[in-house]
């Protein structure tokens, strides 16, 4: 597929706030799990980890919070919390999520998945929402060293799935999953989820878009012109 003369064989998903619509149900357990634990979650802290690995959020949350900060306890007690949800009320697809997936299949575009989530919560919504079989290759965050907004996940995934960088479109909803790609040297495009891009983010974007369905518009008039 060419685009803007970009010679685009693969599309690489981010996971949460791009697929799912979880990140404000993630926010809205974390709080309930900080307040268990005796903690208020700041805004802006829990802002900026969105799209960070376990790794590094909790190397935000340290340095804001202090050493003594029970950030292991905290995730435990939201990731139990987020599983009893979604086991009983699923998960919600993000706006024009199925459109895309069918338009992308249809075109034979390949398509991969590279989430900054553990494999076990990756596997957990991948199942919960029937969407699975879309993905070539699937690269979670427990399973890279170095994550976003290092470069790192989108080039293994790239590499699973024998496709140079150059050639490979990244869809994000994060500052820090953005970088990545641009560091990736792949084709960034920006759906907004709770974030908006600054100016540093925007310099870095091919497109941004405000939902799925409109990057599906978006293919179907550039592979007309």
């Amino acid at each position: 597929m060419n685009i803007a003369g970009f010679k685009i064989k693969l599309a690489i998903f981010d996971m949460d706030g791009v697929l799912f619509d979880t990140e404000r149900l993630s926010k809205k357990l974390y709080v309930r799990a900080f307040m268990k634990s005796g903690y208020k979650m700041n805004d802006r802290i829990f802002n900026d980890t969105i799209g960070m690995n376990i790794r590094k959020t909790n190397e935000v949350y340290k340095d804001f919070y202090g050493e003594g900060f029970p950030f292991a306890e905290i995730r435990n007690e939201k990731v139990k919390l987020e599983r009893d949800y979604i086991l009983l009320k699923g998960v919600l697809l993000k706006e024009g999520l199925p459109e895309l997936l069918e338009y992308l299949k249809k075109i034979k575009l390949k398509m991969a998945l590279a989430t900054s989530a553990s494999r076990a919560r990756t596997e957990l919504l991948l199942d919960s929402s029937g969407i699975k079989k879309y993905f070539g290759a699937i690269t979670c965050g427990d399973e890279i060293e170095n994550g976003k907004p290092e470069p790192d996940i989108f080039l293994e995934t790239s590499k699973k799935m024998k496709c140079k960088p150059g050639n490979c479109m990244v869809i994000e909803d994060s500052v820090s999953g953005i970088t990545a790609a641009y560091r990736a040297g792949m084709l960034p495009v920006m759906v907004p989820d709770i974030v908006e891009p600054d100016g540093k983010i925007n310099k870095m974007l091919f497109k941004k878009f405000n939902n799925l369905r409109e990057i599906k518009n978006y293919l179907e008039r550039s592979l007309d012109n």
